[in-house]
């Protein structure tokens, strides 16, 4: 049957469609990466209206961009719907990144133990993820803390006991904005994707103690990193705002 003609049919709407998806991302991206780099001062609130005439697009994709952030933990909301960025929680990290390394050592740790194993399924299929990772790295706009929680949050999963990846998950929501700050330049990420292989061949070889010291080292730069990017950038938007007023 030959459609061409019939116009309730528009072939223009799928393209349509993946062009808005297209620029809601990207705003979604772009505002997420001038929060992180401290581009907008701390408590004041973000210009809608500025912020869609210098990405290029209209206000819907950035207020749908402040809602998704909002609900990532990097924006605030005001009680009459205007956004602000929020100010990292740098009191509770420590505590936080303790719990996380003692859930994942745990996890890894489970394979010295007679009778446990590490599911080999998902480690192979996870080191096979990360050697593409390796070769293609995303950019450093903050977008690679969801493959990094999923390298961690797997390789928990391996270890065969689902609380423990339970609990690491609601540790990784409460920590995640302020991780951000970890990956916002390409060498970072690089290292990052280094160390999760040199992780994961440890851990296949059955060198559970040698895998266990990579981990540590690994989530104790990160915290190192995580503090050093994060004060600097509360310091750079305190430093706007009082310019500003």
């Amino acid at each position: 049957m030959d459609t061409s003609s019939d116009p309730t049919l528009d072939t223009k709407t799928p393209k349509r469609k993946h062009a808005s998806r297209s620029r809601r991302e990207a705003a979604y991206l772009e505002i997420r990466r001038m929060a992180l780099e401290a581009e907008f001062p701390f408590w004041q609130r973000l210009p809608e209206e500025g912020i869609s005439e210098q990405l290029g697009v209209s206000r819907t994709p950035v207020r749908e961009a402040f809602a998704r952030l909002d609900a990532d933990g990097i924006l605030s909301r005001y009680d009459d719907g205007g956004y602000y960025v929020a100010e990292p929680n740098l009191i509770d990290l420590r505590d936080l990144y303790e719990l996380r390394l003692t859930l994942e050592l745990r996890g890894i740790l489970r394979a010295s133990e007679e009778g446990v194993v590490h599911d080999s399924e998902i480690l192979q299929g996870l080191r096979g993820e990360w050697l593409q990772i390796q070769q293609a790295p995303p950019p450093p706009d903050g977008s690679f803390i969801e493959l990094d929680e999923s390298f961690h949050v797997g390789l928990s999963r391996a270890s065969g006991n689902l609380v423990i990846t339970e609990t690491l998950e609601s540790v990784n929501i409460r920590i995640r904005p302020v991780r951000m700050h970890d990956f916002l330049d390409a060498e970072r990420i690089e290292i990052s994707i280094v160390e999760h292989l040199e992780i994961l061949d440890a851990v296949i070889a059955g060198q559970i103690e040698s895998a266990a010291e990579l981990l540590a080292r690994h989530i104790g730069i990160s915290l190192d990193v995580v503090e050093e990017r994060a004060a600097r950038a509360m310091t750079r938007m305190m430093r706007l705002r009082s310019r500003r007023r």
